[in-house]
């Protein structure tokens, strides 16, 4: 019989996508009064790996990365996701479409994790209509993608931005265990 553990608390992380360059500062202040401090956020990156948000975003889509300084427990991650489908919502055009794409997610040292509410064969299910999926994973000293993983979650300037925050929380972990 295995014995259970509580797991290590991970690093919140956040992804944000828009064509409103206005709306990301807004929606930064927004996460801050729920999650507290950002420890690192990345540059605007143009979003032009898909254009699967584009009818609804509109043109000119940005991306852009928020790590929390706050550990969180794993098993919140549906919480958060509901949290931030709320957010979106309030975000809404005067057409009804999302001005925000705002996408929840975490890292652990092995793994990062993203939040979502499309299920499909490699997706669990935690609850509240939210589903996990491991979209990176920690091997050889470096993210590498599986098969399902997003392109945009392939390239270099998403990983570099991962590794970063995976450094951070690796020093967070320490300091705890002093």
């Amino acid at each position: 019989m295995g014995i259970t553990k509580k797991p290590q608390l991970v690093k919140l992380i956040v992804g944000l996508i828009s064509s409103h360059l206005n709306l990301f500062s807004t929606v930064q202040g927004e996460l801050v009064g729920l999650f507290g401090p950002v420890d690192l956020e990345s540059s605007l990156i143009p979003f032009s790996f898909t254009n699967y948000y584009s009818s609804e975003l509109g043109p000119n889509l940005q991306r852009k990365f928020l790590s929390f300084a706050r550990l969180i427990e794993p098993q919140r991650l549906a919480e958060i996701k509901s949290l931030t489908n709320e957010m979106e919502v309030r975000f809404q055009r005067q057409n009804n479409k999302r001005g925000m794409n705002i996408d929840p997610g975490y890292l652990e040292t092995g793994k990062l994790i993203l939040a979502t509410t499309k299920n499909q064969q490699h997706r669990i299910y935690l609850g509240k209509g939210i589903y996990a999926e491991v979209t990176l994973r920690f091997r050889r000293e470096k993210f590498e993608p599986w098969e399902w993983t997003y392109p945009d979650y392939r390239s270099k300037i998403y990983i570099d931005f991962f590794t970063k925050a995976r450094e951070t929380h690796l020093k967070q972990l320490s300091r705890e265990m002093g």
